[in-house]
This record gives structure tokens, C-alpha cells and sequence, in this order.
């Protein structure tokens, strides 16, 4: 605390987390950051500037861009905290508003320092990295305890799916007395955060430790339960007062159009990742129940979080070459004039697959503005390649193709193993159809926001089973302010916020 905080965003630097070596870490599943020294997180607390209007910590939407914390956590109070060595107390702040400060801190691509007020001008309170010191050290010294209620309801809600929404939905259900049961088709509990990230991202140890202390509040767990399957939605409503559809958004868009999608060779990323996390966990991959990118030559086809991983999981399994492909064009190095603060910017950068894929092949593995327009395949039907064009984005009033394909561009690649990481389409299995609620023009189960409710009398839905593949913090959000309204419905008041 050599200068006054007053003056500390004009006197400190940002320092960004510590990463591990790219060609270091590429050879384990450890978690890609180590935590920076205490003198570091203060100088990094210092750094906030006490803004009058901190666009950090309150959600603003513009068309479909949201920049702010969607779950409103106290940054600048917590960050003060940090700054003064009060970490009890900034633990305490931190947890009056997310339910899962270890998800978000690891996973979450942080929209608060986009709106940083600091940001307009120099780079952004490193908020993201504070927030998952202030968890770790809270666990670290025993401040996390189970939120046992001190009175039970006689009110049973039944919650589908683990994932961040369904957890936290289940959190705040229990805390205010209800008899809560989350049920997971998988064979573990916590949905994305178990199968769909990474270990390298998120430690699994972690998922696991707040599973048990949910465990320990009184939230039952029933695991391998295929709702629609094992148990129909008619015997979860009648065995139940309420029920919340909390599946996700799992449903992954394909590319049928191309010819030579059938063949071998070409998996969903979510298959290849689930599968190697699985495999991880039940064996440390001795059982071979994964797919392997072991001395293959991989590309990626989709540009976003889910294909970072897929490069960061083939290197880790010893590729020979790999290879990214992004239909969009390449973003500018700065914020554009349409991609304004406090908006999320959408610069170019290197996430951690491409930084280690960068140290061991050369170069950044995407490649920008590509379009796929066949797969090759060899004699035994398995995938050799594939067939690119690129092309040039315009606009397209009369509804035709948003992008034009360049004359003589056309390419041959190298492929052994394709990974489609391309987004999602909506929720999967049979929840929703066995439920008999409505869905909107994007297969999502129709709910208001705010509101949760869906056209069938006690049935909610929260999460990107509602709102479509989102971000973590944004299933927790849902998943609060679903269990707000569950409450209402049950008790016919709440005091949950």
C-alpha cells in the first residue's frame, strides 16, 4: 500500500494471471493459472477506481451483446477488500451474489473488465483473477460452510439437470427450506461443469468439493436418471410440487449439407471432450474410452470456446498437427467503431489453445473466413481431409447468403480426425417433449425472463435450456432468479433476491 487507492489505477500496472508454460502444461490436465502473490492481488485491488457508476457489476444488454456481471456481483466492494487484506470480508461480499465463485472465477470470459470503467483508457482491473483468489483462499481456510436451513418447508421441488443453472436453483430452493432433488442423466453430478470444460480449465476436484457441500445442506442427488427415459415427467409432477428444466443446451449444430459428413473420423467436440473427461476421471485414460488425437492431424471446425478446447485437449493427447477453421472474419486488434465500451470487446487474441498450439507448431492454428465444403475420405471410409473455399462476408437484403466464396481459393487439407465445435442448436434427450411445454423458434423450452414459467402448471425452466448456449454465469443467474420465483409459486411470497 505504497500510494493512496485514490490513485492507485494511475499508479499500478495490470498483471495479468500467472500462467503455466504452454509447453510445459500441454504434457498434464493441471489447471492452466497458479495464483499471484498477495502483494500482486492488492496492487490489482488498488487498481479500481471507486467509480461513482461502475458499469462492472450491473448487467447491460445491447441487442444480443451483454457486458457487466449478469449475476451483479459487489466487484468494487470486494476489490477494495482485497486491496486492504480483509479477505473474510471480501469472501463474504463475493458470496451475497454467486452461489459458484470457483466456476466463474476459472471458466467465466469475465464481461465485468469489458465494462471496466479503467478500460477505456487502459487495460481493465484484472477482476476475473481476484475473484478466484478471494474463493480458493475462502475454501483454503474453512469460511465455506453448507447453507443448512434452519427450518425445512414441507414443499418438494425436483430440478433436472446439475448444471450451473440446476445447482444454483437447487442452492437457493434449500436454503429456504424446500426438499430439493437434482436429477443428473450422467453418471457425476454437475453437467457442464464435469463433462463440458475441460480439466486443464477446471479442475474437477473443485466441481466434486461444492457437490458435497450441497450434499451436506440436505439436496438429494440422483445420478444415471434419463428424465423422459427412467422416470417420465408425469411421475416427476406427481411426486413433486414444483419442477425446474434445467438440461442445458446440448444439441450441437451439424453440417449434414457437406458431403462426407458420415464418415469416420468426425465426431461432435462435446463427444470428444465429454468422453476424454470421463475417461479422466474413471482411469486417468488407461480405460482408452475416449477419442484419441494421439499422432493425429486435427482440425476444428468453429472458432469459439468449445473449439479452444478441443485444441487444447488434442495437444494434450499428443497431435501430430492441428488446425482451426472460423467461418467469421478475423477481429480487429482493437474495439471497432460498432463494438464500443462498456460492450464485450471483440478483439483478436490468443486463448490458451492457441497459445500452446502457437509454442509447439509456430503459428496461431485458426484460420479465419473458411468455409467447409467437403469431406474426403479414404478407401476404408474414414475422413483424409477435407475440401475449403474462403469467403468474404457482405451484406444480404434480400435474405440470400451473408457471404460471397472467393474465386481460386479453393483448398485440400490434411485431416485424420474433425471436430465440430460449431455451437448448439437447443436442449437434447426427451425432457422437453415429455414435459408438453412450448418452445420457441430456436427449440428452447418458453420461458420469460424474470418469470421462469412455462406453459405447464409448476413446470420452470432456467438456464440455456431457456435462453440458448450461454455462459456460466449467466445458467447461475437463471438459476437464482428461477429458484426466486419457484418460491413465490410454492409459498406465495419470497425473500430470495
Amino acid at each position: 500500500m505504497s500510494t493512496p487507492k485514490a490513485n492507485g489505477f494511475m499508479t499500478e500496472k495490470r498483471q495479468a494471471p500467472i500462467e503455466r508454460d504452454p509447453l510445459e502444461r500441454v504434457n498434464d490436465w493441471i489447471e492452466l493459472y497458479v495464483h499471484q502473490p498477495d502483494d500482486v492481488l492488492a496492487s490489482q485491488g488498488q487498481r479500481c477506481m471507486d467509480c461513482g457508476v461502475p458499469f462492472c457489476h450491473t448487467p447491460q444488454t445491447k441487442g444480443n451483446s451483454t457486458s457487466g456481471c449478469p449475476i451483479s456481483n459487489l466487484i468494487p466492494e470486494w476489490n477494495d477488500l482485497v486491496y486492504r487484506g480483509l479477505w473474510r470480508e471480501a469472501y463474504e461480499r463475493l458470496d451475497k451474489t454467486n452461489n459458484f465463485p470457483e466456476f466463474t472465477g476459472r471458466t467465466c470470459p469475465a464481461p465485468c473488465e469489458g465494462a471496466c470503467v479503467l478500460a477505456i483508457s487502459d487495460p481493465a482491473v484484472t477482476i476475473k483473477s481476484i475473484e478466484n483468489a478471494i474463493i480458493d483462499r475462502a475454501f483454503e481456510n474453512g469460511w465455506v460452510k453448507p447453507n443448512i436451513p434452519h427450518t425445512r418447508t414441507s414443499k418438494t421441488v425436483a430440478v433436472i439437470g446439475s448444471g450451473p443453472a440446476g445447482l444454483a436453483c437447487a442452492d437457493q430452493l434449500n436454503k429456504v427450506g424446500h426438499n430439493v432433488t437434482v436429477f443428473e442423466r450422467d453418471d457425476r453430478v454437475g453437467g457442464l461443469m464435469m463433462y463440458g470444460i475441460p480439466a486443464m480449465k477446471m479442475d474437477k476436484r473443485y466441481v466434486q468439493r461444492r457437490v458435497d457441500l450441497l450434499t451436506e445442506a440436505g439436496i438429494t442427488f440422483k445420478t444415471n436418471t434419463d428424465i423422459g427415459v427412467d422416470v417420465t415427467m408425469a411421475e416427476l409432477q406427481a411426486q413433486y410440487d414444483a419442477v425446474v428444466i434445467a438440461i442445458g443446451a446440448k444439441k450441437p449444430r451439424g453440417i449434414e449439407n457437406v458431403p462426407g459428413y458420415d464418415l469416420d473420423g468426425i465426431h461432435f467436440a462435446m463427444d470428444f471432450l465429454s468422453a476424454n473427461t470421463k475417461s479422466l476421471l474413471d482411469s486417468e485414460l488407461a480405460d482408452g474410452n475416449y477419442i484419441s488425437a494421439e499422432k493425429r492431424s486435427v482440425i476444428v471446425i468453429g472458432g469459439g470456446d468449445t473449439g479452444t478446447d478441443c485444441v487444447g485437449t488434442s495437444m494434450r493427447h499428443g497431435c501430430t498437427a492441428v488446425k482451426q477453421f472460423e467461418i467469421m472474419h478475423k477481429p480487429p486488434l482493437e474495439r471497432a467503431p460498432d463494438n464500443p465500451w462498456p460492450e464485450y470487446p471483440k478483439v483478436y487474441f490468443l486463448d490458451y489453445g492457441q497459445k500452446e498450439a502457437k509454442a509447439k507448431f509456430g503459428k496461431d492454428p485458426r484460420r479465419y473466413a473458411t468455409l467447409t465444403k467437403e469431406f474426403i475420405g479414404d478407401e476404408t471410409g474414414r475422413v483424409m481431409g477435407l475440401r475449403t473455399v474462403d469467403i468474404e462476408w457482405k451484406s444480404s437484403p434480400n435474405g440470400g447468403l451473408p457471404w460471397v466464396e472467393l474465386e481460386d481459393s479453393e483448398r485440400v487439407w490434411n485431416a485424420d480426425l474433425v471436430l465440430l465445435a460449431m455451437g448448439f442448436t437447443g436442449p437434447d434427450g426427451n425432457v422437453v417433449a415429455d414435459a408438453g411445454v412450448e418452445t420457441d423458434g430456436r427449440s428452447n423450452v418458453k420461458a420469460t425472463h424474470g418469470d421462469f414459467r412455462t406453459n405447464v402448471d409448476g413446470v420452470f425452466a432456467a438456464g440455456d435450456a431457456r435462453r440458448g448456449q450461454s455462459l456460466v454465469v449467466w445458467a447461475i443467474n437463471e438459476g437464482r432468479g428461477c429458484a426466486r420465483e419457484v418460491d413465490r409459486f410454492l409459498m406465495g411470497e419470497t425473500d430470495l433476491p
